[in-house]
């Protein structure tokens, strides 16, 4: 099984996540959101399930797919580090811009 990170890298299983997202669709929902074929759209389904980032469910002659939050919040826990320390960067950075370029007086206000 690919690695999670490998698992995403690819952008049509990223597209595939983000519409996800949005509500569970069907391989022939994702065919025409994405404009891929569907042998595409079934083989990165099946990736994503084997890495546990999908799951689908039978809806009459349909077979639905949506997005299964857990792997995906194993990589925001993961990235929270970096988001800590470029936010502490970025807000060094506001101050530095806010330090050397005041807004301008208002007067009469």
């Amino acid at each position: 099984m690919e690695s999670t990170f490998a698992v995403i890298a690819e952008p049509s299983r990223r597209a595939i996540l983000s519409l996800l997202a949005a509500s569970e669709r069907s391989v022939g929902d994702i065919e025409q959101e994405l404009n891929l074929s569907q042998p595409s759209v079934s083989k990165h389904l099946r990736v994503l399930r084997e890495a546990g980032f999908v799951e689908s469910r039978i809806d009459a002659q349909r077979r639905l797919y949506r997005i299964r939050p857990e792997p995906l919040m194993e990589i925001d826990a993961w990235l929270a580090p970096f988001r800590q320390f470029w936010s502490t960067h970025l807000d060094a950075l506001e101050r530095h811009l806010d330090e050397t370029n005041p807004p301008p007086n208002r007067r009469g206000k």
